[in-house]
């Protein structure tokens, strides 16, 4: 079973031309002719489970197109994609920032879905998955790291509901480094896909571990790798599993 972990930053790219005329004005352009690459990429890996952060659900950027819904018409996936913002957040009220969210695809059937939500923070959103055989928790933390150590809290609480093969991913933002998971880790159970800490951001010359695939010890990982694809600030995360 292979996973992929992407933070496709709404294919608004990267480099020069992204921070030109002004800094981040690539978040009000056109996405397309990223997006079409990443979709190549996506479609080179042939994963059987995407999680997706960053993911544009449909803005001027996408003419009003869902790229979740683009990836998994084009590439035969089921999927569901949520605003990673709160119902009572004041970026549901900017057009641009309601539809900006995050996305699982999966080739299995989705059995059930559930959208949590964590209290601090403005990146609110959790996605819970269930296929036949894997539970799916998608997540984007928070910045500030007295909001991801009271996210990591709520994510414990609903891990530990699960009694079958578990996956977390996303992007976790621990700026202080793994350490900051040590914790969590040890109460959970859950394990990094990625034993030797290497970096996935910024993209172009990897530093920092900022994303995660994180799983219960019934998956075993066979293959892990981070492949340097520059079409985001993150590079993406590719592990294969076998139960």
């Amino acid at each position: 079973m292979r996973f992929l972990l992407y933070n496709i930053r709404y294919a608004a790219g990267i480099g020069g031309r992204f921070h030109f005329p002004f800094p981040y004005a690539g978040y009000l352009r056109r996405s397309r002719q990223n997006f079409d690459k990443i979709l190549e990429f996506i479609k080179s890996v042939q994963p059987d489970i995407m999680g997706l952060v960053e993911v544009d659900g449909g803005s001027f950027r996408t003419g009003k197109h869902c790229q979740a819904e683009m990836i998994a018409e084009q590439l035969g996936y089921h999927h569901v994609i949520e605003t990673k913002y709160g119902s009572a957040s004041m970026a549901q009220k900017i057009p641009l920032l309601r539809t900006q969210g995050n996305a699982v695809l999966t080739k299995m059937p989705i059995i059930s879905h559930r959208f949590h939500y964590f209290d601090e923070g403005v990146k609110r959103l959790i996605i819970q998955v269930c296929t036949e055989r894997v539970t799916i928790f998608l997540v984007h933390l928070s910045l500030t790291y007295r909001n991801r150590q009271y996210q990591l809290e709520r994510l414990y609480k609903l891990i530990r509901e699960v009694d079958r093969p578990t996956i977390l991913a996303g992007d976790f933002n621990v700026l202080w480094g793994m350490r900051e998971l040590e914790l969590f880790l040890g109460a959970t159970g859950l394990v990094s896909a990625n034993p030797d800490k290497k970096p996935s951001h910024p993209s172009r010359a990897p530093k920092r571990e900022l994303d995660f695939i994180l799983h219960s010890p019934e998956l075993k990982v066979v293959h892990f790798q981070i492949p340097s694809v520059t079409y985001s600030d993150h590079a993406p995360l590719v592990c294969d599993f076998e139960f």
